[in-house]
């Protein structure tokens, strides 16, 4: 009598492992389109059960700090500033309306990121990073909401999240990163693929030394009415007010979220 077969070859290929619980399948060429889905279903998820119906996205650089140059800290202070009183007056308290409206969303790093994620939750509020894997990790600030602290591997979802439920979109100085999602939602603005929210630039002596908009004009890559698609303000409570006069809205109780619909 022989000895029965071994099947251990068998248990051990990959080709017998649960496809959910095989992470080299996962992660192949062929499951990119499965993992975009995963990036947007996750967060999402997890911000429909925090009631988040609305945000308020704030930039800025990652590399102004608390105690850096006093320009440095003026920013830091008035983004801190701002997280506060935006959580305070828009809605992101929730006080027994069944949605937040306005929560303050940051791309979850430190910077002008921290301070309007550390004012959010200096007022009690919740507050969202949606942060990036990067070659040098970065690493989430500790001022976000841990469930609603995210990591993304493709820009393309984190922008998307980053857009689709933006009431505002605030800026504060910053280098490539922040011109970068700064451009995203000026030329969604522009082309009429997002609809109009206010943009509010802080410190309008630096937007203006770094990026020629009236030189845009002149040269006729963009025109006169596309100035209007932003506006300016030199204190938190000139961002609200900028906000304000944009259009935003504070909380407002309804039945039913909008349609996250892309």
């Amino acid at each position: 009598m022989t000895d029965p077969r071994s099947n251990a070859d068998q248990l051990a290929s990959p080709s017998y492992r649960l496809a959910a619980l095989d992470q080299d399948f996962l992660l192949g060429d062929s499951m990119r389109g499965l993992r975009f889905q995963l990036e947007y279903a996750k967060a999402e998820e997890a911000l429909r059960a925090w009631g988040v119906r609305s945000t308020i996205v704030v930039f800025g650089s990652a590399r102004v700090g608390e105690h850096g140059t006093p320009t440095h800290q003026r920013w830091y202070g008035q983004a801190r500033a701002f997280g506060r009183l935006a959580s305070e007056r828009g809605g992101a308290l929730l006080e027994g309306q069944p949605f937040r409206d306005n929560v303050i969303a940051t791309g979850g790093g430190p910077g002008v990121m921290e301070a309007a994620n550390r004012g959010a939750i200096e007022a009690g509020a919740p507050s969202i990073g949606f942060n990036i894997t990067l070659p040098h990790e970065q690493e989430p600030n500790a001022w976000t909401t841990p469930e609603l602290t995210f990591r993304f591997h493709y820009f393309a979802m984190r922008k998307m999240h980053l857009a689709m439920r933006a009431n505002a979109l605030v800026v504060f100085p910053g280098g490539f990163g922040t011109f970068d999602e700064l451009f995203e939602i000026l030329t969604l603005r522009q082309t009429g693929k997002a609809p109009p929210i206010p943009v509010v630039l802080f410190d309008e002596a630096f937007w203006r030394s770094v990026v020629g908009f009236d030189a845009l004009v002149e040269h006729g890559l963009i025109g006169p009415g596309d100035q209007d698609f932003f506006a300016f303000a030199e204190d938190a409570e000139g961002i609200w007010a900028a906000l304000l006069a944009g259009g935003l809205r504070p909380h407002e109780s309804i039945e039913a979220p909008p349609s996250t619909a892309g």
